[in-house]
């Protein structure tokens, strides 16, 4: 009597489990399906937007310097150079500059005493003053450092710390270039869509990515982004990643 009476509710608990497991493989295969078909309905492309620019700003450093057993003579002899290179540079169209703080270093040598210890001795003064000149005017400045020579025949030497090329632009080009790359993955998106017999709807989400300032033709890239001064002529980079919905 007993097994008579416990296999109905076996079969039961059976059909129990067997009715939970029909629904939980529905479930999986209902959000797969759904899963798809969301996917589908959208495309994710990567637009791109490339500029050649001139430099329409350039900084130019140089420093020269004097040496003299005394700091005030040396201060004297480097306010008399300076002079000179004012001078210099009024000549060649330089409007205004800008001096940097001055560097002051102590000249010392090595000698001997009574007792022939070693001792390091002041001899003097080093001092370095550094200028700094902004221009728009971009060929005139940039012979700079080789015009300087001349200052050697006074007995300066004025050396060259190099060139900065800078772009002041570059914000407005970027956001320019943003709309550029954005109508690029447009283009690309409806190329792919066509392809497929779809067609594109509007767009859902846009991120740009970093923008990439290198010499002209340069393809470089780097995850912080290239901001290159060391040329006159440049290429800024840029890239939009856009998600279009489709019909």
């Amino acid at each position: 009597m007993e097994n008579s009476s416990t296999r109905p509710h076996l079969f039961g608990l059976l059909a129990g489990l067997f009715l939970a497991a029909g629904l939980c493989f529905a479930s999986i295969v209902f959000t797969r399906t759904w899963t798809r078909l969301h996917e589908s309905q959208v495309i994710e492309v990567t637009g791109s937007a490339r500029k050649n620019v001139e430099s329409d700003l350039v900084v130019w450093r140089a420093s020269f310097a004097v040496e003299d057993e005394s700091l005030l003579s040396a201060h004297t002899k480097l306010k008399a150079d300076l002079a000179t290179v004012s001078s210099f540079l009024r000549a060649k169209g330089v409007k205004d500059f800008t001096l940097l703080p001055l560097q002051i270093r102590e000249i010392t040598a090595r000698t001997k005493t009574d007792g022939e210890e070693t001792v390091s001795k002041r001899i003097g003064y080093r001092l370095t003053q550094r200028i700094e000149i902004q221009s728009t005017d971009i060929a005139p400045t940039t012979r700079l450092g080789a015009e300087s020579a001349a200052l050697l025949e006074q007995g300066i030497a004025l050396v060259s710390e190099g060139l900065d090329f800078i772009y002041t632009k570059a914000s407005e080009a970027k956001v320019e270039m943003m709309a550029e790359a954005t109508r690029d993955a447009r283009a690309r998106a409806e190329q792919i869509a066509r392809q497929g017999g779809r067609r594109l709807k509007e767009l859902r989400t846009a991120r740009m990515g970093v923008v990439q300032i290198n010499p002209l033709y340069s393809s470089a890239t780097s995850w912080e982004g290239n901001n290159d001064n060391s040329s006159f002529e440049k290429t800024i980079m840029t890239t939009v990643s856009a998600t279009f919905s489709l019909d």
